[in-house]
C-alpha cells in the first residue's frame, strides 16, 4: 500500500464518505484529525491531501486550521467546504459570512477548465452539487483563479494549478453531487498520480503475512458472535496461523433464532477452527433482569461479556495475542475531532472492550477496512455468500430490540417474528438489495378481535433500509402487499402479538449505526 491519500478531518460529519470514495478509485485512504496530520506527513508516504469540511467557522478565534506542513509539504491538495476556507483564509485570502447560505442541493455553473474537472465537467455546464456552508470566500490568495460559482459561492471552485492545490466549496463524496466521485478520481489519479491498484487480494495477503510475523509461534484467542466481522477475522488469522487460533462464542442469550448453531457449524464444520462454545444465556438474562433502560442493558451485556471471556481464556491459558474485529470506523471515531458528530455516536455496537488486565496483545486485521470492504474481503477469504452478506447485528444483540424490561418470553416472540420478516424478504428476493431489516418487540400491548376472542398482546414493529455504505440510510420501499403477508403471518403464527406496524424512519447523514 505504497499510494496513499491523507484526509485531514475537521469534524465533518462525512469524512469517512471522503475516504470511502477514494478507496473506490483504488486508492488507499488514511483520515487523520487535524491536530496529527503534521506528525504523519513525516512518514513520506503520501501522494496527496484532502481537507474535509467541519461544523466550526474560520472567522471564530480558535476553530480548526490546516497545519503549516500541509503546504510544505509539495504535494496536491484538495480543500472541501470548510478545508477550502480555511486553505483560502491561510494563504492570504479571504472569508465572510455568506449572504445567500446554501445548505442542500445547489447549481454548479463552470466558468474555467481544470484538471479536477478533466472529463467530467465542461466549461459553461451547470451541474447539480452538495451545498453545506454559512461563510463563502469573498477573496482569493495568489495563484489561485475561480473554475466555479453558485448562487451563493461565487469562489464554489478554486485552482492554483502551480501548486496543485484545489478547492471546492461544496462536497463532492456525497451521492447528491452526482459526478462528485469523478472529481476525487481526478484528484487522485491525474493529479496526485495514484494507479489505483490497491485492491482486496493485495490487502489480504498483505494481512496474511503481517499477522504470521506479528504472531511466530504464539497461540491467539478470538471472540466470534455471528457477525462478519468476527468471522472474517478469525478466518484469516486461520489462514495465517492454523491450530495456534481458538475462537470464543459467548452465547448471551440475546442473539437471533439459530445464531449459535449457525457460528459453529461454519467455524467448525466448513473450516475445522478450533471453537469453544459458552453457553451463558442464563447469566446475562438473570444481570438484565428488570432493567429497562437501553444504555444499562448495553452495560451489563458489555460487563458479563467480559467476566465469561476472561473466564474461558484463563481456562484455555497460554494465550499470547488476542484478535478483535475492529473496523475502520471504529478507529476513526476513537480519534475524532473533540466534539465533533464521530466522538457522540459510539454506543451502541461496542458494548464494552476487553480489559488491559488480560494482557494480551491486540491483533486487528481490519483496522483499516471500512464495513462494505469487509465483505469483500470475506469473499476473497471464501466465505460464504449467505455468510458474508447478512445484514448487520449490533452487539447489545435482541436487548435493545426489545424496548423495555426483557423477558425470555419476550425474546421468544421476537425471534419468532424476526425469522418470519426474513424469511418472506428472502423469498421476494430482497433480502440483498435491503442493507438491515429486523423486527422490534414494542413495549405496548393493544386489544383485537382474533376469531371469537378478544386478544390483549403485543405490537410488533419492522425496520428496512437502504444503504451502501452504512453512513445515511432510507426506509425501503416494501409494497402494502408484501408488507400486508408479513403481518398477516406474524399475526397468525406468533402467540403473543396482535399488530404490526412498519416504522418509516431515516437514517440521517453522518449517524453511523442505528438501532
Amino acid at each position: 500500500m505504497t499510494e496513499r491519500i491523507l484526509i485531514v478531518d475537521f469534524g465533518s460529519q462525512v469524512t469517512q464518505l471522503i475516504a470511502r470514495r477514494v478507496r473506490e478509485c483504488g486508492v488507499y485512504s488514511k483520515i487523520a484529525p487535524y491536530t496529527s496530520a503534521a506528525r504523519l506527513l513525516k512518514s513520506g508516504e503520501w501522494r496527496g491531501i484532502i481537507l474535509s469540511g467541519g461544523p466550526a467557522s474560520v472567522l471564530e478565534s480558535g476553530t480548526p486550521r490546516v497545519p503549516d506542513a500541509v503546504f510544505a509539504a509539495d504535494l496536491p491538495v484538495l480543500g472541501i467546504c470548510y478545508g477550502q476556507q480555511a486553505m483560502v483564509a491561510q494563504l492570504g485570502g479571504a472569508v465572510e459570512p455568506a449572504t445567500h447560505r446554501e445548505f442542500g442541493r445547489a447549481f454548479l455553473d463552470i466558468t474555467g477548465d481544470c484538471a479536477l474537472f478533466r472529463d467530467v465537467w465542461a466549461v459553461g455546464g451547470r451541474e447539480q452539487v452538495w451545498m453545506s456552508h454559512g461563510d463563502t470566500v469573498t477573496a482569493l490568495p495568489k495563484g489561485f483563479r475561480v473554475v466555479g460559482t453558485s448562487t451563493g459561492a461565487p469562489f464554489a471552485a478554486i485552482a492554483d494549478d502551480a501548486r496543485r492545490f484545489y478547492g471546492v466549496q461544496f462536497h463532492p463524496e456525497v451521492v447528491h453531487t452526482p459526478h462528485g466521485a469523478g472529481l476525487l478520481k481526478n484528484f487522485t489519479h491525474d493529479i496526485a498520480g495514484c494507479a489505483g491498484n490497491w485492491t482486496m487480494a493485495a490487502f489480504r495477503e498483505h494481512q496474511v503475512a503481517a499477522a504470521r510475523a506479528a504472531i511466530g509461534g504464539g497461540r491467539v484467542i478470538c471472540g466470534v458472535s455471528g457477525g462478519v466481522d468476527s468471522a472474517v477475522v478469525a478466518v484469516l488469522l486461520h489462514e495465517a496461523v492454523g491450530e495456534q487460533l481458538t475462537c470464543i462464542l459467548v452465547d448471551n442469550g440475546v442473539l437471533r433464532a439459530g445464531e449459535a448453531e449457525t457460528v459453529v457449524e461454519l467455524f467448525r464444520g466448513a473450516y475445522n477452527i478450533p471453537l469453544v462454545h459458552v453457553r451463558a444465556g442464563d447469566r446475562f438474562l438473570a444481570r438484565l433482569d428488570g432493567v429497562s433502560d437501553p444504555e444499562q442493558k448495553r452495560k451489563i451485556i458489555g460487563g458479563t461479556f467480559i467476566d465469561v471471556f476472561e473466564e474461558e481464556a484463563r481456562k484455555l491459558g497460554g494465550a499470547e495475542f488476542l484478535a478483535q474485529g475492529t473496523l475502520y470506523p471504529d478507529v476513526i471515531e476513537s480519534v475524532s475531532v473533540a466534539g465533533g458528530p464521530s466522538s457522540t455516536i459510539k454506543s451502541h455496537h461496542n458494548v464494552g472492550g476487553l480489559p488491559d488486565k488480560m494482557n494480551l496483545k491486540l491483533i486487528e486485521p481490519l483496522r483499516e477496512l471500512f464495513k462494505d470492504e469487509v465483505r469483500d474481503l470475506g469473499r476473497e477469504l471464501g466465505l460464504p455468500d449467505e455468510f458474508v452478506g447478512r445484514h448487520p447485528f449490533p452487539g447489545p444483540g435482541l436487548a435493545i430490540r426489545v424496548p423495555g424490561a426483557i423477558t425470555s418470553e419476550k425474546l421468544e416472540i421476537l425471534r419468532k417474528a424476526d425469522v418470519i420478516y426474513l424469511e418472506e424478504i428472502r423469498a421476494a428476493g430482497l433480502y440483498d438489495a435491503i442493507w438491515q431489516a429486523f423486527a422490534v418487540l414494542l413495549p405496548v400491548r393493544t386489544v383485537g378481535v382474533m376469531g371469537d376472542s378478544r386478544s390483549y398482546e403485543f405490537v410488533c414493529a419492522l425496520r428496512a433500509v437502504t444503504s451502501t455504505d452504512g453512513m445515511t440510510a432510507d426506509v425501503y420501499p416494501f409494497s402494502p402487499e408484501f408488507l400486508g403477508r408479513v403481518a398477516s403471518r406474524i399475526v397468525n403464527e406468533v402467540k403473543g402479538i396482535n399488530r404490526v406496524v412498519y416504522d418509516v424512519t431515516s437514517k440521517p447523514p453522518g449517524t453511523i449505526e442505528w438501532e
